[in-house]
Order: structure tokens, then sequence, then C-alpha cells
């Protein structure tokens, strides 16, 4: 599921980034028919390009916020998830408690019904 939030999250973020690509060359537009010399309409297309580096940017920091919250909240889960599940150790160590539920001596495991 987290895979999927994490999709969706970075499908958002690429809608955000073509948003502003577009938003910044319809400002490039106008600024170019508006420039009255050859400097103004390069300064207009430079203006363009930071702003389409700068979206670039913000949509890779965004991808990597949602990796890591992916990753924040597996790790979380997964560290609850053990805690829940031990047995609990009475002055030993967790190394003496078999990971293999044990069968008893008619070869039956615990829960087995008759």
């Amino acid at each position: 599921m987290q895979s999927a939030m994490e999709k969706l999250s970075n499908m958002g973020s690429v809608a955000k980034k073509k948003l502003k690509i577009c938003r910044a060359k319809l400002d490039e537009k106008v600024q170019k028919a508006s420039a009255k010399t050859a400097e103004e309409r390069k300064i207009a297309e430079e203006r363009r390009k930071a702003a389409e580096a700068e979206a670039k940017r913000e949509l890779h920091e965004a991808k990597a916020r949602h990796a890591a919250q992916k990753l924040r909240t597996r790790q979380s889960h997964v560290v609850g998830h053990r805690l829940h599940h031990q047995p609990p150790v009475e002055g030993g160590s967790a190394a003496n408690v078999p990971a293999y539920p044990i069968a008893s001596p008619e070869g039956y495991y615990p829960g087995h019904r008759i």
C-alpha cells in the first residue's frame, strides 16, 4: 500500500512540475512578445530555463521525500510487528528461543486439534 501511496504522490509531483514548466513557457512568450530588444528576449528565455530547472529540482526533492516517508512508515511497522510477535524472554537471551514451533512428543504442533 505504501508503494501505491508513493506512486500517487510522485504522480502529483510530476503534474505540478509540468504545470510549472507550462507556466514558465507562457511567461516566456509574454515577455518575448513585449520585448523590444534581442537581449530582453534572451533574458526571457533564460528565466524560462531557470524556472524549468527549479521545477525539476523540486520534483526530485519531492520524490526523495516520498521515498523517505515510505521507508519511515515501513520501518515503524516492521519494528512494531517484531515487538508484538516476539515471545517473552525471562532471564535469558532471545538466542535461546527457536525460530520454529516446537512439536509435542506426539508430533503435533501447538494449536493442533485431534
